[in-house]
């Protein structure tokens, strides 16, 4: 079995697809190695496993696959469910998620394990909207943490090594419209003199670039309008980013875009500024469609926000090199959060690349890419292509010994750990 991009084969001897939570639990209890497995987006080793593989999208856990407190607002969710699976009845409830990654198509509980991302100055990660995580340990009981909990910090964004998620538990806000304007042709100057401006332009802002390229390639601009609003319409440029970026010089798309050059824009979200629902908007792409090219390979690098104009002009610096072996390259703002292993504990910058299916030449460049992003701050994403050694990771989080600490303590034998997590909680445990 592999990855959604196919460069990775799993190292399980088999996969289930458990449909009760008593069928869960007793594999759990029973399996010395098991690893739950999502919608297979990561495109290294972090889920993998020698022994046993379950997938939770055909589980019953014998209450509804979303279920809306009115008084509070949380949904607990199925954790095998897609993102835009939920956002759709999230909406019918009259709620909505604060973010969206660029992919709805990803299930919940990998999602928020590793810490996946959407975009915007006020949105946090996707983590940031867990308020509950319920979960089977290592010996076969359900267990439920909620915020709050001391050990809540470490048990959303845990790479899967402290038990098979079984629902997730997300705070709502009530439903919004979003409208997406794009713009091209951004002068690089003007993205240096005034990166927080373009990122903060909008409720989520995306800058796609090649970084060789004379010009920024395009800047995707998702705004908040009033539920149920008309206003704009298609090849409308009165968005509210519209005036800033015109100023620096860039110009309104012509028509729809896809974030990789030469591809048409069928599977993207809607654009030219016509209003839809947050989970149509907020996603680059369309849960209906295949996103992106899907052989490609990526790599993604988290900074705090102070860094931001230093390292756009670092990579800048290295287009040349990079220009050649990507697809395209996409910068985002993520708010902190305050989980333990999340790869934006304060206001970050994220730079994600979006590679050709070259591995050999993607391994040998990215030693150059980290020497110029680690210095000032950056984390490597935990789903993606990385090299930097895995020995080295720790030093990045100040929590990682409470994370190892409640990883030993709820699965003392290392019945959840496999890939390279199983090296990062061996190095830790040797030290």
């Amino acid at each position: 079995m592999k990855n959604w991009a196919a460069n990775l084969t799993y190292s399980s001897a088999r996969t289930e697809r458990p449909r009760t939570l008593a069928e869960l639990t007793g594999i759990v209890a029973g399996e010395p190695r098991v690893r739950a497995l999502g919608s297979r987006h990561s495109f290294c080793d972090v889920a993998d496993t020698t022994g046993v593989h379950v997938q939770l999208d055909l589980l019953d856990d014998g209450r509804p696959p979303l279920e809306v407190d009115p008084r509070t607002g949380v949904a607990s969710v199925r954790a095998g469910l897609r993102y835009g699976e939920v956002a759709a009845d999230l909406h019918a409830e009259g709620r909505a998620l604060t973010a969206m990654a660029s992919l709805p198509h990803i299930s919940v509980a990998g999602a928020v394990a590793t810490g996946t991302h959407g975009s915007g100055d006020g949105t946090r990660s996707l983590a940031g909207d867990v308020v509950g995580v319920e979960l089977v340990t290592a010996t076969g009981e359900l267990l439920t943490l909620r915020r709050g909990d001391a050990d809540f910090p470490g048990s959303v964004v845990a790479l899967g090594v402290l038990g098979v998620v079984t629902r997730v538990e997300l705070a709502t806000v009530p439903t919004f419209d979003v409208r997406q304007d794009v713009f091209t042709g951004l002068p690089w100057d003007a993205l240096f003199e005034n990166l927080d401006a373009v990122m903060g332009s909008a409720y989520s802002v995306s800058v796609f670039t090649s970084w060789y390229e004379p010009d920024v390639r395009m800047v995707w601009c998702k705004s908040r309008v009033s539920t149920g609003s008309t206003s704009g319409g298609t090849g409308s440029t009165s968005g509210p980013a519209a005036g800033l970026l015109t100023r620096l010089g860039a110009r309104p798309a012509v028509g729809p875009m896809h974030p990789l050059p030469d591809v048409a824009a069928v599977a993207c979200t809607e654009q030219g500024g016509v209003p839809g629902p947050w989970f149509e908007r907020l996603p680059h792409f369309r849960l209906d469609f295949t996103p992106s090219l899907g052989e490609e390979l990526q790599s993604e690098y988290l900074l705090p926000r102070t860094a931001g104009p230093d390292a756009v002009r670092a990579v800048r610096a290295l287009g040349d090199r990079m220009g050649p072996l990507l697809l395209t390259s996409e910068i985002r703002t993520i708010a902190g959060d305050d989980q333990w292993l999340s790869t934006t504990p304060e206001d970050s910058l994220a730079f994600h690349f979006t590679w050709k299916q070259d591995w050999p030449a993607v391994r040998a460049a990215l030693p150059e890419l980290e020497a110029a992003l680690l210095p000032l701050g950056a984390r490597p994403h935990w789903g993606k292509l990385f090299t930097v050694p895995v020995a080295d990771l720790p030093g990045l989080y100040p929590r990682f010994a409470d994370f190892a600490e409640l990883a030993a303590r709820l699965d003392p034998t290392g019945k959840f750990r496999g890939g390279y997590v199983a090296e990062l909680l061996a190095e830790r445990a040797s030290r």
